[in-house]
């Protein structure tokens, strides 16, 4: 058996499932362990047979994304830049660790956008105020969302937003261990994905 008849999503790779970390470009306020708490969440996206999508960012989202490669997963940053050059020179953005850059143009809230509506499911980290505007999006798309719990403030930010917001969500999960994250998240979506296609 060749390579390419071995690979279930040879002929259907739409259907690989796609999970969005997102999280703060700069982490000092994210605690002890944070980064590698996201590169464990990286990793387990990758060997769960997940595609890791990410703003194409540094901090919590960059090391997902060094998390997922590590272990040969697949990695797809989001850029609110036009070009690779806007990418790296205006937004001071990296290129590393990610096999595709979408450029939107669009700025980070058109990004933030485009990023959670290309995505099956949300899992946000450690965040500040762009993590909450994905989370409202995915929350409005009735996206699955994981509320990954760690060493930082957003997970209990996010709860109180819940709380406060009287809109009831079936489709949230709190965790703070990544495998058990993932898999869940992946549980979730798998109940609202289509599974059978014509040839």
């Amino acid at each position: 058996m060749d390579a390419l008849s071995s690979n279930p999503y040879t002929k259907h790779g739409h259907q690989q499932i796609k999970i969005c970390v997102s999280g703060a470009a700069e982490t000092s306020h994210c605690g002890n362990g944070a980064l590698e708490l996201a590169k464990e969440l990286g990793r387990e996206i990758a060997r769960q047979g997940a595609v890791l999508v990410t703003g194409a960012t540094t901090g919590f989202p960059m090391w997902a994304a060094m998390g997922a490669k590590e272990v040969g997963g697949i990695s797809i940053g989001f850029s609110p830049a036009t070009t690779e050059k806007e990418h790296v020179e205006e937004y001071k953005l990296p290129i590393d660790y990610m096999d595709l850059i979408v450029y939107t143009g669009f700025g980070y809230p058109g990004r933030d956008l485009l990023l959670t509506r290309s995505s099956d499911a949300v899992i946000c980290g450690c965040g500040r105020i762009g993590t909450i505007h994905e989370f409202t999006i995915a929350f409005e798309d009735d996206k699955p969302i994981g509320i990954f719990e760690g060493p930082w403030e957003m997970s209990a930010e996010l709860e109180e937003i819940l709380e406060k917001g009287h809109r009831p969500n079936s489709k949230i999960i709190n965790n703070p261990d990544p495998k058990i994250m993932v898999q869940k998240i992946i549980e979730l979506v798998r109940k609202n994905k289509v599974t059978e296609y014509k040839n």
